[in-house]
């Protein structure tokens, strides 16, 4: 059930992984609107004439690691395969957006920019603005290097309880961090959810790049409005 059409797996399999996707959800394949990930910071605004880009169709847009969408019936799909998916949605305006949140991104601080580009764009409002965290590594696996750890502690110097050392290797809560990001972008602590799922400790369920050994396919995240 690999969704990546940039893993080392036919295009013809993973066209029909999607479509075993479409009839399980419902969802046609020809309202989905899929990314080129490149661990960035840039989002794309989609609408219906989007739809079936990246899977029936050819994108018209470039490179992006998070969509965002005022239309229904727009499906906005990312990628993931330990990175945090972070659904928004602004039941007022009725927007939402998805985004694929790995380490990188997450320096850039990408779901706050997400919550800034539904603002400008849509005169979304932060108190409206809800947001769930999807699978993903948790503090628990998610290991670095020194380096790693200093961008970390270099970019986000308020949030130390993100942080553990121990054998000279540190080990970063990166739902945290993102929790933080959106708070400080007006969220409401209540309005977060955080599925609070491992990939790598439940590398059985989910798609995970370290639980695999760097030998995985991809999951998917999927976010549509009908209403």
């Amino acid at each position: 059930m690999n969704l990546s059409f940039q893993r080392d797996d036919s295009r013809e399999n993973v066209v029909r992984n999607f479509e075993l996707l479409s009839e399980n959800i419902g969802i046609p394949i020809e309202n989905m609107v899929l990314t080129r990930q490149v661990h960035g910071s840039d989002i794309t605004l989609v609408n219906k004439k989007h739809s079936g880009m990246g899977i029936i169709r050819d994108r018209t847009f470039g490179d992006s690691d998070g969509l965002i969408t005022s239309d229904r019936n727009v499906a906005l799909v990312t990628f993931h395969a330990d990175c945090v998916p972070v659904y928004l949605y602004d039941s007022s305006k009725k927007v939402i957006g998805l985004v694929h949140s790995g380490w990188r991104s997450t320096l850039q601080k990408i779901s706050a920019k997400a919550v800034k580009i539904m603002k400008e764009n849509f005169n979304c409002v932060s108190s409206d603005i809800n947001a769930v965290i999807g699978p993903c590594i948790r503090k628990c696996c998610f290991e670095v290097g020194k380096d790693v750890y200093e961008e970390f502690l270099n970019t986000f110097p308020g949030c130390s309880d993100a942080f553990a050392s121990g054998g000279g290797k540190w080990k970063i809560d990166l739902v945290n961090i993102i929790i933080n990001t959106l708070t400080q972008e007006g969220l409401s602590y209540s309005n977060i959810r955080d599925i609070n799922r491992c990939t790598v400790c439940e590398k059985e369920l989910f798609f995970s790049h370290r639980g695999g050994r760097s030998i995985s396919g991809t999951g998917a995240a999927l976010f549509m409005m009908t209403e």
